[in-house]
């Protein structure tokens, strides 16, 4: 049996990897930082399954007592400040935890078992200011944010450590990937959250800001796997994992809103931008300048030809099955809210 040790396995794609290994026998650790209220997030199920260590990405001590007590095989590293807006208002905790916390978690692994297999969770927002379409392994990087540069940061010290110590080290470069899991605080959450809440007229309207960012979306539950198959391979390499589609955020509202028959009609442009209930009139969408980000990342669009090809990997989920999942679980979440209101 295989030890896998998990950081950031309480968040999305934690919790999807630690199911995933579960399910091939792994012997699964998950890292938790101790809080004063125990918090097991996406990973509340999965709490008699799993054995879970407390450290924190920003105290090396911590992470070296935990790679001695979970003498892990493979070592995914999944803990990120991983909120693009917050880390403007937190840059030097978003370096501390994305940046310094990959190196303090490759020396626990250098120190202890040096044979352990290492993951790095890279970003696509390391792009940027895209320089390429679409962007590959080898497209040059130019960071837009303070998420991005400590993420690049990280992507780097990762490939050191490989070239340097002989480290089995990757770093999978997804792009946006979600899923029913993911936080409220992203901007995928907030709209399925708010189709769910507004369809059952609990609420109004949702602010949103740059409607014609465009993205690639595809569903954590695929993107974990590719990071598994990364480290099954003979040889260390970095993979670029998307769907090599785009998709604006319009496109994510009108999808999100008619799964639950609303139709909407755009009217403005920019930051006058409202849409409409094409059936009630009502505006439902709201575009707020103070949603705009400092330094926007216009468009991202992966090609992950090379983990298809080496890797085998593919992704299963399509965008249209993707946004339907998650407003389906925000109705469910919605309507239990209000029967637990209506019995109170």
């Amino acid at each position: 049996m295989k030890n896998a040790l998990i950081t950031g396995i309480t968040g999305q794609d934690g919790s999807y990897l630690a199911e995933l290994l579960l399910e091939k026998g792994y012997h699964v650790y998950g890292i938790m930082r101790r809080k004063s209220v125990v918090d097991y997030g996406n990973a509340e199920h999965l709490k008699d399954k799993v054995t879970f260590i407390y450290a924190d990405m920003t105290d090396p001590i911590s992470l070296i007592s935990a790679m001695k007590q979970s003498q892990a095989d493979e070592v995914y590293n999944l803990a990120a400040q991983s909120f693009v807006a917050t880390s403007w208002e937190q840059p030097l905790a978003t370096t501390e935890i994305d940046a310094l916390g990959v190196t303090n978690i490759l020396e626990a692994i250098r120190i202890v078992k040096p044979a352990a297999r290492f993951y790095q969770a890279s970003t696509s927002e390391m792009f940027g200011l895209v320089q390429e379409m679409p962007q590959k392994e080898t497209t040059p990087f130019y960071p837009r944010s303070p998420y991005g540069v400590a993420k690049l940061y990280g992507h780097w010290i990762t490939k050191n450590y490989r070239e340097s110590y002989n480290l089995f080290s990757c770093s999978g470069i997804l792009f946006n990937h979600e899923s029913e899991r993911r936080g409220k605080e992203f901007v995928t959450r907030k709209i399925t959250d708010a189709v769910a809440r507004i369809r059952h007229g609990v609420q109004e309207y949702v602010e949103l800001g740059n409607m014609d960012s465009k993205r690639d979306w595809g569903h954590s539950k695929d993107y974990v796997r590719a990071m598994w198959l990364m480290l099954q391979q003979d040889t260390p390499d970095d993979y670029v994992i998307a769907t090599n589609e785009t998709r604006t955020v319009r496109e994510f509202v009108e999808t999100a809103f008619a799964h639950v028959g609303i139709t909407i009609e755009w009217q403005g442009s920019g930051v006058d931008e409202i849409g409409l209930d094409k059936a009630s009139g009502k505006t439902i969408v709201k575009i707020n300048p103070k949603f705009f980000r400092p330094a926007e990342v216009d468009v991202l669009l992966g090609n992950p030809e090379k983990a298809e090809k080496v890797l085998g990997w593919t992704r299963e989920i399509p965008f249209a099955e993707l946004v339907k999942r998650m407003v389906d679980q925000d109705m469910m979440l919605v309507e239990k809210e209000i029967r637990i209101a209506n019995i109170e």
